[in-house]
């Protein structure tokens, strides 16, 4: 479909499904969540003595056989979490179901479990017949391998579970047309069984065949204990399957929004405890525009859905619409604080440089919270923080921390021997190297203790490329590139306000030394509030600034050159990230005082933001802060937070200055911004008054979430965001 016939978003959708699934999913029934567990159980009492990659194959495929599929009445998407669910389960076995289950052992985040991209696209064209002859073509290939053989008749033993999991929702949808009512739901349910027989075998034709088989894969995963596992690059992938359903004349674009919620709506079934990146617009793999009517579909049913579940990132590009973007502000508009938008200028030659084909980077979505990643072609994602402010805090006290009894750094001198500011520059580097060591240390000893093959993951590895043609497990060499890790610095503004005011108060006025600034940093600033003061009034990130901003510079191409000379256990790089989803706060706790004049136990600047209250000169002024570090060497991703007030999105005329503003701010190289727009007086009532606010979502740091269920310490986080009321 070309640009010029994108069919224009309602402002208001008319949905029967929706509603009705909302309501149904309000009462669905809980207990234990424990029969996934069971089911394996009950597996491995049948198997032991086999491999435990057959036994868990096996085990899998008995719980794609035996788990309580449900389809509710109102239901388009098969496939509910409902059946997880035991009462009155033998305590005894449940016992046993835990000790035998967990000898088997379970891969961890930092072992490359989860927070992964399917590589839906070939799957879909392939359907379940064409991966089925992939593998047993590769079984030919590697008939003299054992190893292989062993594999590859793993995974198609899952696959063949699969298939009958998918049928098994076929019937389940039968039973629901029976119980129901209503002629249409009958109807809808009737209909919905015959796609997913269909499913259950081919590759699926039509839009909600595909979409059906997306969802039971990714139900699959959720059952496997994957958490945060992406919906990736959505608007490409079902693309065809739409556009032959609209030339077919057997689907409108509304009804693709309705089945687009009803799946959507799913993820937060039994509350927000997933985070299910979903990505919409940028290039193509072969560089065109990728921006599609689907891209707006999507867009307006997580609108519909008005939940932080599904975790909406918007790729921006050059010569994009306008009107893509504007759409996505105005969702944002909504309160629910996404899509984040990204940008292609920044993110497709940050993967570029680690040896992914130009192709493969530019086909990148995100998982997690803003994480870049290689749909179907690379192992699990993997990261962790890395408080930079507490390696400064170190070079004050010989490398230890003011607050934190287990901070250990490097001893790099007396602070009288730091006569210039490049002294003293020097010995923070050599504490971050040397944390940077320690980190990567401690992350490659765990991810490479464990004999992966024991831990295969035969059913993810189905939809990563290489690993049917290799028969090898997603991470013992099957994926097409090496796993990577990311590196999440925080504090930059912290660390960059601190650097400049050393410079400035130490080192240019000379108002005090090294010396005591630590003594006034150990006592939390009592007694010394004049220099604290004096602190305060140098100049901050995010008000252009080459005077502080420089130290910014810095932060990012220092950790990029210290992370580079690191490789993952299989070969792959370490990427740097400046996010730090929520634990600003709580590393803050553990961080003292910072020459910033940020008193000891507050939080951290947030991500990649400036210091919330410290960016004076409004937006323009933050963004050209912001797009001054290369952030091309930050191949994981960035989390810029910014506060508005609500009518500038839903006034035209500030959303379009707001927008320019965005477009100025990717075109001279940010790499992400994401925006809440409630109210200060809204958050400060929902704080006083939760039970009038149980739906209200606010973007956290890199997702969304209801603001009644944050910590208060987060809720204080976002609440003293700068807001800006227009551009300037």
């Amino acid at each position: 479909m070309a640009k010029a016939d994108y069919l224009p978003i309602r402002e208001h959708t008319d949905m029967k499904h929706l509603p009705l699934l909302k309501e149904a999913q309000k009462h669905a029934p809980a207990g234990e969540y424990r029969n996934t567990e069971l089911i394996r159980y009950r597996s491995f009492r049948n198997t032991y003595g086999q491999s435990p990659l057959t036994a868990c194959a096996l085990a899998q495929k008995a719980w794609f056989e035996n788990f309580p599929v449900y389809v509710y009445e109102c239901d388009r998407i098969a496939g509910s979490r409902r059946g997880n669910y035991v009462e009155n389960a033998d305590p005894l076995e449940l016992k046993r179901a835990g000790a035998i289950c967990g000898s088997y052992g379970y891969l961890g985040f930092w072992t490359n479990s989860d927070h992964f991209a399917p590589g839906y696209d070939r799957f879909l064209k392939e359907g379940i017949r064409g991966t089925m002859a992939r593998i047993d073509s590769s079984l030919l290939v590697h008939r003299e391998e054992p190893e292989k053989v062993e594999f590859l008749t793993a995974m198609k033993t899952v696959l063949t579970g699969f298939s009958a999991f998918v049928r098994r929702h076929a019937d389940a949808a039968r039973e629901a047309a029976s119980r129901t009512d209503d002629p249409a739901c009958e109807a809808e349910l009737l209909s919905l069984a015959d796609d997913l027989d269909f499913a259950a075998w081919e590759a699926p034709v039509t839009f909600r065949q595909a979409l059906n088989l997306v969802w039971l894969v990714h139900l699959s995963f959720l059952f496997q204990n994957k958490y945060a596992m992406a919906f990736g690059r959505i608007d490409q992938y079902l693309l065809p399957h739409y556009e032959h359903d609209i030339e077919a004349g057997i689907l409108t674009p509304e009804d693709a929004e309705d089945l687009i919620a009803c799946c959507f709506i799913k993820i937060v079934e039994y509350g927000n405890s997933d985070v299910v990146n979903i990505c919409i617009g940028g290039v193509t793999p072969a560089g065109e525009e990728g921006i599609n009517d689907l891209s707006y579909r999507v867009l307006h049913a997580v609108r519909d859905c008005n939940v932080p579940g599904p975790n909406l990132s918007a790729r921006l590009h050059e010569g994009m619409p306008d009107r893509f973007l504007d759409e996505c502000l105005q969702v944002i508009g909504t309160g629910l604080g996404y899509p984040a938008l990204m940008n292609d200028r920044v993110n497709i030659p940050a993967l570029k440089r680690h040896g992914y084909s130009l192709e493969d980077a530019r086909d990148y979505c995100f998982v997690g919270c803003i994480e870049n990643f290689i749909p179907g072609k690379q192992p699990a994602w993997s990261d962790g923080r890395f408080n930079v402010p507490q390696f400064l805090e170190a070079v004050f006290y010989r490398g230890t921390s003011a607050l934190d009894p287990d901070y250990l750094g490097l001893d790099t001198g007396a602070l009288e021997d730091m006569e210039t500011m490049e002294d003293f520059l020097g010995a923070f580097e050599k504490q971050i190297a040397f944390a940077a060591g320690e980190y990567v240390t401690i992350f490659n000893n765990e991810n490479g203790r464990y004999n992966y093959r024991h831990y295969a993951q035969p059913f993810m590895s189905l939809f990563c490329d290489d690993c049917i043609a290799r028969g090898e497990d997603i991470n013992c060499g099957g994926a097409r590139y090496p796993s990577v890790h990311g590196a999440c610095g925080m504090g930059i503004a912290t660390v960059a306000d601190s650097l400049a005011a050393v410079e400035k108060v130490v080192y240019l006025d000379r108002a005090c030394t090294l010396t005591e600034l630590r003594d006034a940093m150990a006592a939390d600033f009592k007694g010394y509030e004049p220099l604290r003061a004096r602190l305060q009034n140098v100049v901050k990130y995010g008000n252009n600034d080459d005077f502080v901003d420089k130290y910014a510079v810095w932060y990012v191409e220092f950790l990029d050159r210290v992370f580079a000379q690191y490789h993952t256990r299989d070969g792959g790089d370490f990427y740097t990230a400046i996010a730090s989803n929520t634990q600003s706060v709580s590393a803050g706790h553990i961080t003292g005082a910072t020459p910033d004049g940020r008193h000891a136990g507050v939080p951290l600047s947030d991500a990649a933001s400036p210091t919330y209250g410290m960016d004076k000169n409004g937006p323009t002024s933050a963004f050209l802060s912001l797009c001054k570090p290369d952030y091309r060497l930050v191949s994981c991703g960035t989390v810029v937070n910014q506060k508005y007030t609500p009518d500038m999105l839903t006034d035209p005329v500030k959303r379009a200055a707001l927008r320019a503003a965005i477009q100025v701010y990717f075109s001279q190289g940010g790499q992400e911004v994401q925006i809440n727009c409630v109210s200060r007086e809204t958050l400060k009532d929902a704080m006083a008054h939760p039970e009038n606010y149980a739906d209200l979502v606010v973007r956290v740091s890199g997702f969304s979430a209801y603001f009644t269920g944050l910590g208060r310490d987060v809720q204080e986080d976002i609440l003293h965001r700068t807001e800006h009321a227009d551009i300037h």
